[in-house]
């Protein structure tokens, strides 16, 4: 069976198609993260410099968009919105879903959708999150930046999947942790974006060095890492975050993705890391 992300589904599955932007094949459904499917372009105070490896078309039918906020351009682009409001579901927070309207739904901090597939229970939690340093600009409602979600899968059988949506703090994981106590795969967003008018220029998602000390606080056994290549405003790459997991000594637990590929995979033959 091929590596290249297509519509044809797994029972478990995580690929990265760009930016921050990750498929998920969960228990016979199909989830994908922050969707972005622009062609490169300028968005003011950024720019996206590569488009996606796969085509919407190309994906099949998604059964649940996961939006960690839907402000940003970076994390919900023309074309992603377009493709979310013609999906099923889209599960976001709450001030999310107030401006989006149908089909999203809001979740506050630790609440669970439940959705179902071929008599399997698959529960959608939404996490806090925190797109900033603790000391950044807060929004009327109080929110660093933004408000931002993350999210964990649980379903019987299955890996526990995090994903971290554009958080950069520690706090939030401590509380994700204490939730979760067993965190199979991870998938962070990392890359260190900054923006110059932004909190005087600091990380407003997962350094490198952060994403490893995620991992290790989890103790994830695989790390997808996203959220680091394809727009302007990210900081780190790729290397950086070998480097640090490295120092760490978790290095085999950091799993590359490439887009359009399949980064792990779980068919009737077992799991796999894709090569």
């Amino acid at each position: 069976m091929s590596d290249h992300i297509s519509s044809d589904r797994h029972r478990f599955a995580i690929g990265a198609v760009g930016g921050p932007t990750a498929v998920i094949d969960y228990g016979g459904l199909r989830f994908l993260t922050d969707p972005t499917f622009d062609p490169p372009g300028d968005y003011g105070a950024y720019r996206k410099t590569e488009g996606p490896a796969v085509s919407p078309a190309a994906l099949g039918t998604v059964d649940a968009v996961l939006l960690s906020h839907d402000l940003h351009w970076d994390n919900f682009d023309r074309e992603g919105r377009v493709f979310a409001r013609n999906c099923p579901l889209i599960v976001t927070g709450g001030q999310s879903a107030e401006r989006l309207g149908a089909p999203a739904i809001g979740l506050g901090d630790f609440a669970v959708h439940r959705m179902s597939h071929d008599g399997t229970e698959i529960r959608v939690h939404a996490v806090p999150a925190q797109h900033g340093p603790l000391d950044g600009e807060r929004d009327d409602a109080g929110n660093i930046n933004t408000e931002v979600h993350g999210f964990v899968l649980e379903s019987a059988g299955l890996p526990t999947v995090y994903v971290s949506g554009d958080n950069a703090g520690i706090g939030p994981v401590t509380a994700i942790a204490a939730a979760f106590p067993r965190i199979d795969i991870a998938v962070l967003h990392a890359g260190a974006a900054r923006v110059p008018s932004k909190n005087a220029g600091r990380a407003l998602t997962l350094t490198s060095a952060r994403a490893a000390d995620v991992a290790a606080l989890l103790d994830a056994g695989r790390v997808v890492a996203v959220h680091h290549e394809g727009w302007s405003i990210y900081s780190e790459n790729f290397a950086d975050l070998e480097r640090e997991f490295s120092d760490a000594g978790i290095r085999s637990r950091l799993v590359e993705a490439e887009p359009g590929r399949w980064a792990l995979r779980h068919d009737e033959t077992g799991p796999r890391v894709s090569a």
